[in-house]
Order: C-alpha cells, then sequence, then structure tokens
C-alpha cells in the first residue's frame, strides 16, 4: 500500500467548475492500473492544485507519477511534485484510515 503526494501550480477553474471540468480526467483516472482511490485538492488562495493516490503497489504508483507528470507537463504546468510513501497500515487503521 503506498500513497502518492502529488502537487502543481494551478490557475483555476476551482471547485463546481474544477469538478464539472475535470470529470472526464477523473473517470480516466479511475482506471488507472493499481488505484484504490484518490483525494482531488485544491488551494486557491495559493494557486495550487493535486492529489492524494492510494495505490496498491510501489511500481503501480511510480508508473501514474511519470505518465501524470508528463501528462501536467503536456497542459504547460511548469513543475510537477511528486512524492510516494509506504502506509503503515497498523497505525493508519487506529486512526480511521480508509484502508
Amino acid at each position: 500500500m503506498f500513497i502518492l503526494q502529488v502537487d502543481f501550480p494551478y490557475q483555476g477553474p476551482w471547485g463546481g467548475e474544477m469538478a464539472a471540468g475535470m470529470k472526464e480526467l477523473a473517470e480516466s483516472i479511475a482506471r488507472e492500473p493499481g488505484l484504490v482511490w484518490k483525494i482531488w485538492t485544491e488551494n486557491q488562495a495559493a494557486q495550487e492544485a493535486g492529489g492524494i493516490y492510494y495505490f496498491a503497489t510501489e511500481q503501480d504508483a511510480q508508473n501514474y507519477l511519470a505518465m501524470h507528470t508528463a501528462r501536467l507537463k503536456s497542459f504547460g504546468v511548469p513543475q510537477v511534485n511528486g512524492k510516494i510513501f509506504a502506509v503503515n497500515a497498523a497505525l493508519s487503521k487506529i486512526d480511521n484510515a480508509p484502508l
């Protein structure tokens, strides 16, 4: 079990407009190999967006990060930050993680 954290500069749209505009992308992401779930993140004040992803394997997370970084750069995003973390399931369950 691995978490991928991604953030990048983003100028909008936000909230409901983002949800409407990114629906097809979200549906595509849902079909990615090894993806268990994704939480979409946005910070309008900091002009950043991204996501927290839960993958079955580290390789799935690495493969997705490489593909997603290339996709975002093709959209004109200048910098993509991504980090992969192993999940400590025992401690996460104590704190109500949806594992």
